[in-house]
């Protein structure tokens, strides 16, 4: 599969992301709503319009809605199914592209991009649309994870691609999904469009008593991981290997602990938490 082909077959329904958001609901230590605190980077006033770019189940504007219930809520999404699950009004929902954003400029006063933007294949060409339509004072909201995520899974991952493959000296360590815009390099990939960049981290983990959930979970993320695989190992034998050493973990530890790194990124020119510095810049005498 092409990576763009690999993104729609995982958002094809809304199962895996189901998976995803129950399973750090379940078993996140310490257990932090991670859609509130990803909202909580912004200082809302009540009154922007909002562009939510693959908004998923919908959790943001659910969130948004309790807490600003006065916004003005957009949402664009590739999925046709999830957005039909939508909780938003239809009219208010967009079925089109990232890279091509179906609104005129300057029509958002905050762009979100939660878990979305290392999926796009130009990410610059999508930020430098993400910026049209913002306004001059606005600010992107992208929560991403950071390459140290799942770090314990990923060494699991590769123990077992080393023994199935027939060349597991020669195989690399398998490459995460959101290593096109992690926390580390999105922040500079941000900055050469915005002129302020702030990064949150959210540091937990992910302690399972049980490895069924855990192998659940590993199993949603097969279309966005399974072309990191060697060319002679298939997902399965993958997921077989991954059974008995997770078993062997939990039968040392009474427990499986795995490494959650994941932020989010708040960028702008002048909105927002930079709007008082650069005042405060520019009223300095020279």
């Amino acid at each position: 599969m092409s990576r763009a082909d690999a993104v729609r077959r995982y958002y094809a329904t809304e199962r895996n992301l189901r998976i995803h958001e129950d399973t750090h609901a379940k078993y996140s230590v310490p257990n932090i709503n991670f859609v509130r605190w990803t909202l909580g980077a912004i200082d809302w006033t009540g009154d922007e319009i909002v562009l939510d770019i693959g908004p998923g189940r919908g959790s943001h504007y659910a969130c948004l809605l309790q807490e600003q219930p006065t916004i003005t809520y957009y949402a664009l999404d590739l999925s046709p199914n999830l957005l039909l699950n939508h909780p938003c009004a239809s009219d208010h929902l967009a079925l089109g592209d990232a890279m091509r954003l179906p609104y005129s400029d300057d029509s958002f006063d905050v762009v979100m991009a939660n878990h979305v933007l290392y999926h796009l294949a130009d990410i610059e060409a999508g930020l430098a649309e993400i910026k049209r339509v913002l306004k001059p004072a606005g600010r992107v909201l992208a929560a991403t994870d950071s390459q140290q995520n799942l770090i314990q899974l990923q060494m699991l991952i590769h123990r077992a691609n080393v023994f199935l493959s027939d060349n597991g000296t020669k195989v690399n360590p398998p490459a995460l999904p959101c290593e096109a815009f992690a926390l580390e390099n999105g922040t500079r990939i941000l900055a050469r469009h915005f002129y302020a960049v702030v990064r949150h981290d959210l540091p937990c983990q992910l302690v399972f008593d049980d490895i069924e959930p855990a192998l659940q979970y590993l199993d949603s993320m097969r279309d966005l991981r399974q072309d990191s695989l060697p060319d002679d190992v298939s997902w399965d034998d993958m997921m077989i290997y991954m059974r008995q050493f997770m078993t062997q973990l939990m039968g040392a530890s009474g427990k499986l602990e795995i490494d959650l790194v994941t932020g989010a990124l708040v960028a702008s020119d002048c909105g927002g938490f930079i709007h008082d510095f650069i005042t405060r810049d520019q009223a300095v005498p020279e």
